[in-house]
């Protein structure tokens, strides 16, 4: 099966919401565009919400991608901003769900093992790798954004996997 399509990644927060758009045409991958969402602090928490919703929702619109792969929330030692991570990332789920997207869901480490080769690459290894992958010019600013491809790309190498396992 010769996969054609287009994939959103997203990297949730709620201060800046990377999003990552890639084209896969089989094995390979090439960047469409990137970008993020910020949010100003001194805002109330529904609008910047609402912010990331309608910014997540145009990048689709534009782009029309028929997948996502997005980031789970890490539960470090701040929980406070665990929560404001899940929140912006329910609004962003929200814009995709709406859309009719298929989403898959990965974990931080899983994106990093899926681009670098380790769960523990440092932000810089993800950047370096996102602008070999998909043959960028320079590692994707800002760091969100190169997260989020990742997580796009992170998305079609399992996606390719559970195509082997089920004999596709």
């Amino acid at each position: 099966m010769k996969v054609d399509r287009v994939v959103l990644g997203i990297d949730p927060g709620l201060a800046h919401t990377g999003w990552g758009v890639v084209h896969q045409r089989g094995s390979n991958l090439s960047c469409v565009a990137y970008g993020c969402v910020a949010t100003p602090a001194q805002h109330e928490l529904s609008q910047r919400l609402a912010k990331i919703y309608q910014q997540v929702g145009a990048v689709i619109a534009r782009f029309r991608p028929e997948a996502v792969g997005i980031e789970t929330v890490w539960f470090g030692s701040n929980v406070t901003a665990a929560f404001a991570t899940g929140q912006a990332r329910g609004a962003a789920l929200v814009a995709c769900a709406q859309a009719g997207l298929d989403v898959g869901e990965f974990s931080p480490s899983q994106i990093k093992i899926s681009v670098v080769g380790t769960g523990s690459a440092e932000k810089e290894q993800v950047q370096y790798m996102m602008r070999h992958i998909l043959g960028l010019q320079r590692d994707p600013q800002p760091d969100h954004a190169a997260d989020a491809l990742a997580a796009a790309v992170c998305y079609t190498v399992h996606d390719r996997l559970q195509q082997k396992e089920v004999g596709a």
